[in-house]
């Protein structure tokens, strides 16, 4: 498969470059054969236990198994990982062995870059790839939390969210945030959740006349910020 192929993913043009937004959080840009992804947060789920918050163990095999997937499917000659791949200073230490050769054949697969985020400053090394505050490319500049005012911005950060109505119930999934002059990635991890995008934290971020691009079932539906609800307050 290409990645001009369709799988469900939704076609988005930020800045006169064409992006795909595909239904696994993962971002396609043909024309350059990149994939980048936000906020793997590995081991989050040893990091919890640590603390006595007892989760399965498996986050990091379920999120390198569908990065993986994603890299023998469109076999991109770079892939970008925007922040928060770590989910700690520490989380290569606690890296089963299988997961941590897993990961080392993966960045030897494409030209890998690792982003640095707030939960790695400093990324682990020994896992390859090179590691850079943010990447400009073309009319694009990949890093890991959004400014105010940026164009031609994808960052992480946020792991935005939305819920719609549909059908007479509520939807809320991940989602790309995005307002034609820049986008926000889903949280592509397996423990990472998501924030509402009509959360105060985006404030400022999205132009009023942004829209989100859902990851719902294998499918990605887009959606015009009105559509969208704020979650029930608690």
């Amino acid at each position: 498969m290409t990645m001009t192929e369709t799988t469900g993913r939704a076609a988005l043009t930020l800045c006169a470059a064409d992006l795909l937004a595909d239904p696994s959080g993962a971002l396609l840009w043909p024309a350059e054969n990149l994939l980048a992804v936000a906020d793997l947060h590995l081991e989050k789920g040893s990091a919890f236990a640590a603390r006595g918050r007892m989760l399965p163990p498996y986050d990091t095999r379920a999120t390198l198994d569908r990065l993986a997937e994603l890299i023998a499917r469109y076999r991109p000659a770079r892939v970008l990982c925007l922040g928060d791949s770590f989910h700690d200073r520490r989380a290569a230490e606690r890296m089963d062995a299988d997961d941590v050769g897993r990961l080392r054949a993966l960045t030897t697969a494409a030209d890998w870059v690792w982003i640095t985020g707030n939960h790695d400053p400093e990324p682990p090394q020994g896992f390859g790839g090179r590691v850079v505050a943010e990447l400009s490319v073309g009319p694009l500049t990949f890093r890991h939390e959004a400014q105010p005012g940026a164009i031609g911005e994808l960052s992480g950060h946020l792991h935005p969210a939305a819920a719609v109505a549909l059908a007479g119930r509520r939807v809320r999934e991940r989602c790309f945030a995005h307002d034609g002059a820049k986008l926000i990635l889903p949280a592509f991890g397996s423990f990472t959740g998501g924030l509402n995008v009509l959360d105060a934290a985006f404030d400022g971020l999205l132009a009023p006349a942004f829209e989100v691009l859902m990851t719902v079932r294998g499918r990605v539906y887009r959606f015009p910020g009105t559509r969208l609800s704020p979650d029930r307050a608690r």
